[in-house]
């Protein structure tokens, strides 16, 4: 359980990290941004297929019934997220670069800026305690530690807009700390959740996956390429998604 906390905290302590780079840095390019996030999408991909729905697969015994029960905890995480997006747009229909974080500097905006992050980081932290309710520690740190990578350049990029809205530092720093905390409150639900009815295990596993794959497909992807960095981002996906892959055959 102490592990569990640890790594909920690291996890949303990820999102604080970025924040403070993003105060020392605010100038940081798109160039940079782009390739850390497009790492990070090529880490959360490997993590999620081979860390979630992988295992989904395996503890529901690998027959037509476990098939079914992940491809289906797949779409219903996918789709909760959807649902999310639907009501609260997040972070690429919102920031829309520094000029438009300017047009739409007024506190209504920016609120919802910020519980577009957070409403999308719970099911992230959702996805690392399963992966401790697994049993599998080290499968589990594999997929918190790609969560918390993507948490860093996405806590960097929170900054500008709140800042550009007139919202203080101090206060900007603590909105971001809120949505961290929201990460480490989806990894302890995740936790206990497996933990005290192990027969949902496969299908949250396979929800956690998808939910992963959604925020890969929808918001990392779209954003990395946003900005003509096209080329570099992929290929820095095709070595995060690699280098996860090699870390988790070493690991056995």
């Amino acid at each position: 359980m102490d592990l569990v906390l640890l790594t909920a905290l690291g996890v949303g302590g990820a999102t604080v990290l970025g924040a403070g780079i993003g105060f020392a840095f605010r100038k940081i390019s798109h160039q940079f941004s782009d390739i850390v996030l497009s790492f990070a999408a090529g880490v959360m991909l490997a993590a999620a297929v081979l860390g979630l729905i992988v295992p989904s697969l395996e503890y529901g015994g690998n027959g037509p019934l476990a098939l079914l029960i992940t491809v289906a905890g797949i779409f219903v995480g996918a789709l909760c997220l959807n649902l999310a997006d639907r009501f609260v747009p997040h972070l690429h229909r919102l920031a829309g670069g520094e000029g438009e974080a300017h047009r739409n500097s007024n506190l209504s905006k920016v609120l919802l800026f910020v519980t577009a992050i957070a409403i999308h980081n719970l099911p992230e932290g959702i996805a690392a305690g399963v992966g401790f309710g697994s049993g599998d520690t080290s499968q589990a740190l594999l997929i918190a530690g790609g969560i918390a990578l993507q948490n860093i350049p996405e806590g960097m990029v929170i900054i500008g807009p709140m800042l550009a809205a007139g919202v203080k530092p101090g206060r900007t720093l603590t909105l971001a700390m809120m949505t961290g905390l929201v990460e480490v409150i989806g990894t302890l639900i995740g936790y206990f959740a497996v933990s005290l009815a192990s027969a949902i295990l496969p299908f949250a596993l396979a929800f956690a996956g998808g939910t992963m794959l959604y925020v890969i497909s929808d918001e990392m992807i779209p954003e990395t390429h946003a900005h003509g960095h096209q080329r570099g981002a992929t290929y820095a996906l095709l070595v995060g998604f690699c280098v996860m892959l090699v870390t988790d055959v070493l690991l056995g």
